[in-house]
């Protein structure tokens, strides 16, 4: 079995491979590690990352916080503290206000958050009418922390925190919404939770036998981050067999695995950890953001699928980046992204074609950039809903005027100069 070891802001320095840093690199590490969270484990450091050539590394920039992740003002203001070795409480201060303009709340999540029996759910959100999220309170962290995590304030900031660890709350809501059909356990990641903890949420929606439930889905970053889990962890094979017996009785099984480069699919490790899941019966789907120095680019995408294919994971989406941390850093224009996507999708055979994409997901709903057009004389981007509040919007094509600079859906203005978007009326009487 293969140990797990941790490295957070208090000792990666301890990481033998941070020789290969000079003590400014290293300190711009903890500068921005301050405000946005750090981690890492030893698989990553050991068996993902190119040291010789860490600075172009796309898990060295994955996991280790790079100093263009803060605008320079903000980064300036937390190195002076450290360096002049201010009070806790100064540095605490100093970040709490660099976190708030980062938008910890991306894409409306608070408004998410059901009301039930006159009680808001913290450790629920329910946005499209059949898939409902569970944060259980043993999953909120992580095996590594990706640097352009849109849910870093799970990690940072208290009051954005999402968590619940009352199963029979979480059966009472499915019962009384039969709409819902999926439960999708998020986090942070629940793959970090000991299975005593998944038998225990398990076995509780199994013996509820609650008729709409047809998939439970996990989403997760474990395979590329901790393959061990599914295979030599102590309580890995006891895993395997809990998902067979969730497939027995009827319900499917299903890992929202994370996978950004084909990078990650390469070890022995994560080959026999997928091959151990597949044959449990559990379906692999994969997603990922398109980033900025990761995987802006259309060769990679295409050597990613065909990879995930060749193992069995099926390919599922194609993000952009949330606008939220350091997107400023990650962030690719819309129009580049489509492109990416598409001269991807143009390498691939039909069987790489399930991927959808490129999607924002932004508070109405997922929408999709379907491509760039001229309509009526005016160069357009085609857009559509993959998912919406309101089901009804889904697949309804509408068009916003091209802006080749826009890197979110707040940048864009409805084409044919039309006041508003099709959704926007809807959407306001939904948040009021």
């Amino acid at each position: 079995m293969t140990e797990y070891k941790s490295f957070s802001l208090h000792n990666f320095r301890e990481i033998p491979q941070m020789e290969y840093l000079t003590e400014e690199q290293r300190f711009n590490i903890e500068v921005v590690g301050t405000v946005l969270p750090f981690k890492t484990n030893n698989y990553v450091v050991d068996e993902l990352i190119d040291w010789r050539n860490f600075e172009d590394d796309p898990f060295f920039i994955l996991n280790f916080p790079q100093k263009e992740m803060l605008d320079e003002d903000s980064f300036n203001t937390v190195a002076l503290l450290l360096k002049s070795s201010a009070s806790k409480k100064e540095v605490q201060e100093a970040v709490r206000k660099i976190r708030l303009k980062l938008n910890p709340n991306p894409a409306g999540q608070e408004s998410n958050v059901p009301v039930f029996q006159d009680e808001r759910l913290n450790g629920i959100q329910h946005k499209y009418r059949e898939t409902m999220l569970f944060f259980p309170t043993q999953g909120q962290t992580c095996h590594a922390y990706c640097t352009f995590c849109f849910r870093w304030p799970q990690f940072a900031l208290n009051e954005f925190k999402f968590a619940m660890k009352e199963s029979d709350t979480l059966i009472q809501y499915l019962k009384a919404n039969p709409q819902i059909t999926d439960v999708l356990f998020t986090g942070g990641d629940p793959a970090v939770m000991k299975t005593r903890f998944f038998e225990t949420y398990f076995n509780a929606l199994l013996d509820a036998d609650i008729p709409n439930l047809k998939n439970i889905r996990i989403g997760t970053k474990s395979l590329a981050y901790w393959p061990y889990r599914y295979t030599t962890d102590d309580d890995a094979d006891d895993l395997i067999d809990l998902f067979r017996k969730v497939k027995s009785k009827g319900i499917s099984v299903a890992l929202m695995a994370h996978f950004n480069h084909p990078g990650e699919l390469k070890t022995a490790a994560v080959k026999e950890a997928v091959k151990r899941l597949i044959s449990a019966g559990v379906q692999i789907r994969s997603q990922s953001p398109v980033l900025r120095h990761i995987n802006n680019n259309a060769d990679i995408w295409a050597e990613n699928w065909k990879a995930q294919v060749k193992l069995g994971i099926i390919p599922y989406y194609m993000f952009i980046a949330r606008d939220t941390g350091a997107q400023d850093y990650f962030a690719v224009p819309l129009n580049q992204t489509w492109q990416i996507f598409r001269n991807a999708y143009n390498q691939v055979s039909g069987i790489c074609r399930t991927v959808k994409g490129p999607s924002m997901s932004c508070s109405p709903g997922k929408i999709q950039i379907v491509g760039v057009s001229e309509v009526k004389g005016e160069k357009v981007f085609v857009l559509t809903f993959l998912q919406g509040r309101d089901p009804s919007w889904v697949g309804k094509p509408f068009f916003a005027r091209y802006n080749p600079d826009a890197i979110w859906i707040d940048d864009l203005e409805p084409a044919f100069d039309e006041p508003k978007f099709f959704f926007e009326d809807s959407y306001c009487e939904m948040l009021a």
